[in-house]
């Protein structure tokens, strides 16, 4: 079993039991204004493991089915190793969770959840190793996945500046930039893949 599947298995099993346990819950969920002591810094990573509701998490689950699964070969066969994925993954999830925890720490009523940062850390990994590779919208529309990166980019900034919505947009923007930066830095030739990648277009 990949490392991909059982993160997503332990995922759909915390969340699921978080729907139920408004206790497990609340006490998993990124609360910044409850995180006043390093004690509760662990909501950074925990409220990766919760989702809203069952599309909520079968979104963000099934985008990582494919990608993560997508990752996790590329990774082994770029010679990195096995243990990079996961670390890339949860990291993710933190890193993305950090601008929203320093931003909102005087708001009480700010929470936020989700697999997003994480799932938006592996999106943008993929876009380094095969930028013109194509990215279905609804299963339909094939887009490069370096098109639908900047255009993805772009929204996602656009919307966090609205705050028209409670979608955390923060969460997707800065774990796609954490996603792309972790594998210029971890890949071993540093960007020459991605260069050469973007060189030569395919459609």
């Amino acid at each position: 079993m990949s490392i991909n599947i059982i993160i997503i298995l332990i995922t759909v099993g915390i969340s699921i039991s978080a729907f139920n346990n408004i206790g497990l819950f609340n006490k998993l969920i990124l609360w910044p204004n409850r995180m006043d002591t390093p004690r509760e810094y662990y909501r950074l990573l925990s409220s990766g493991f919760i989702h809203a509701d069952y599309m909520h998490l079968a979104f963000n689950m099934f985008t990582l089915f494919f990608f993560g699964d997508a990752i996790e070969s590329i990774f082994r066969f770029h010679g990195l190793a096995t243990f990079m994925f996961p670390i890339l993954y949860l990291t993710g999830i933190i890193a993305a969770a950090l601008p929203s925890f320093v931003k909102h720490r005087a708001n009480y009523g700010y929470r936020a959840l989700g697999a997003s940062g994480g799932v938006s850390a592996i999106l943008f990994s993929f876009v380094y190793f095969a930028p013109w590779e194509k990215i279905y919208l609804f299963g339909v529309i094939g887009i490069p996945s370096i098109l639908a990166a900047v255009a993805y980019l772009i929204y996602s900034a656009y919307m966090s500046k609205k705050g028209m919505d409670n979608v955390g947009h923060d969460a997707h923007f800065y774990g796609a930039i954490y996603g792309f930066l972790f594998t210029l830095l971890f890949e071993p030739s540093h960007g020459k893949v991605f260069i050469e990648q973007i060189m030569n277009p395919y459609f």
